[in-house]
């Protein structure tokens, strides 16, 4: 493998290049107007337009990836994560062009990426799936008999889509009636299917998530588990490994289960399977993504594995860099995802950086989607960087953290660096004493 295209942009994209330089691959950059002068473009080490700032007229042109892609004659084309990574037609346009995709077959995401028919395979390998819906529903009185049955309150779910897009809690059969249009319309814009599902709404969860790889021969590892539980609109905020939470028997069935379930689907390359934790600790499959995870640096952190590393190579066909009793995991470490938003409201804040100055600090990975002088544009996530930082344990991560967040220095766009900062000196915070509820809660309680 000599040269890979990265068919994303920001942070991913520069994260992916390290990897490649490191071990010796060129890679090819694609980017849109609004990204032109961004520091991706400037480190691959060939660079393409692919379009204008809109993601449907840039990131999303699979046509106009693929013809890049056979211009340069890649070998392989890396997804990221988010717009196309999911998309199992891309996939197997890539894998029709004879060029290596970097990540599992398109079968595998196609069946993965419909929530239904995970929810089905998963209860086929003995994971534990929530109460819910066993085929997708069609109008909302069938919706609102499973919601009777299963019980208030229920998660209205898009079957095509993970993440907070296209999910509505609903109390009653009222809220339930208004969310179903409006969830089947957004699950048709953003995932091409507007089938919906639900599911029964665990009360005090935590989000847990256990990383995997697979290899072409069957084998299948886990990297131990990340606690996301930090979330706003379900979408996470920070990540951490260890959880502070579980136990590490609880760890222990929760690893083996994952590995089953990637096992009973053919799983090859990096996944994640995610796990709502109840206060009880029984855990219950949410879904799988069939891709990189944007806080799989907190995995790195703590098992010193370069994740991309291992993707490449399994996507060359090699075996499993290390046995699972070969991988450790040690010390602890969390991600803080710097967006451009507001603290308060949570809602996007573009506009132009005028400072960005981060310090150094020993056990410290920023993962920078821009730099000082550039500028957030409406078009994209308003990711700015990860923070990752790592300790001996948690209280010496959460004191390193304090650290370095204080020194950073931004200026231009409102972000929510007050918050993290807020967040190091709260005591349910401090103690791990904190569910999926627990920013929204909050933000009740200051209100």
């Amino acid at each position: 493998m000599k040269k890979v295209l990265i068919a994303n942009r920001g942070e991913i994209a520069s994260r992916i290049i390290e990897t490649c330089k490191k071990i010796g691959i060129e890679t090819v950059a694609v980017y849109s107007d609004a990204d032109a002068s961004l520091t991706f473009v400037d480190e691959a080490t060939y660079a393409y337009r692919i379009g204008e700032s809109p993601v449907s007229k840039s990131y999303l042109q699979s046509e106009t990836i693929l013809n890049i892609a056979k211009k340069e004659q890649v070998d392989a084309i890396h997804p990221g994560y988010g717009f196309l990574s999911e998309n199992d037609q891309f996939a197997k346009e890539v894998e029709k062009m004879g060029i290596r995709f970097i990540g599992p077959s398109a079968d595998v995401i196609r069946l993965m990426g419909d929530k239904v028919e995970a929810r089905k395979k998963m209860e086929e390998a003995g994971v534990p799936v929530i109460p819910g819906s066993v085929e997708g529903l069609e109008t909302i009185e069938e919706a609102k008999a499973l919601a009777e049955e299963i019980g208030y309150p229920v998660m209205l779910k898009a079957s095509g889509g993970g993440g907070g897009i296209g999910m509505q809690k609903c109390q009653d059969s009222t809220e339930l009636e208004k969310a179903f249009v409006t969830t089947k319309n957004r699950a048709k814009a953003y995932f091409g299917s507007d089938k919906v599902f639900i599911e029964k709404w665990i009360s005090n969860a935590r989000h847990v998530e256990i990383q995997l790889f697979g290899d072409q021969f069957g084998n299948v590892v886990h990297l131990f588990e990340r606690d996301c539980s930090i979330q706003r609109r379900n979408q996470k905020v920070i990540e951490e490994s260890p959880s502070p939470f579980i136990s590490n028997e609880t760890r222990e069935m929760m690893c083996e289960a994952a590995v089953k379930a990637a096992k009973h689907v053919g799983y090859v390359n990096a996944g994640t399977i995610e796990f709502i934790v109840d206060e009880h600790e029984q855990f219950y499959f949410l879904e799988m993504n069939t891709r990189l995870q944007v806080e799989h640096r907190v995995t790195e952190m703590v098992t010193n594995i370069d994740l991309v590393e291992w993707q490449i190579r399994i996507a060359r066909g090699e075996k499993l860099p290390q046995t699972q009793d070969e991988i450790l995991s040690a010390g602890h470490a969390m991600e803080f995802r710097l967006y451009a938003e507001d603290p308060i409201r949570f809602l996007p804040s573009p506009g132009d950086i005028r400072v960005l100055q981060y310090p150094d600090q020993e056990d410290v990975i920023v993962d920078k989607a821009y730099k000082q002088g550039d500028k957030v544009t409406p078009y994209y996530d308003p990711l700015v960087a990860k923070i990752v930082v790592k300790g001996h344990d948690r209280s010496n991560t959460v004191q390193k953290a304090k650290a370095y967040l204080t020194k950073i220095n931004i200026e231009g766009i409102k972000t929510n660096l007050p918050l993290f900062i807020e967040l190091l000196e709260d005591d349910s915070f401090l103690k791990g004493d904190y569910t999926t509820n627990y920013l929204e809660n909050r933000s009740i309680a200051q209100s």
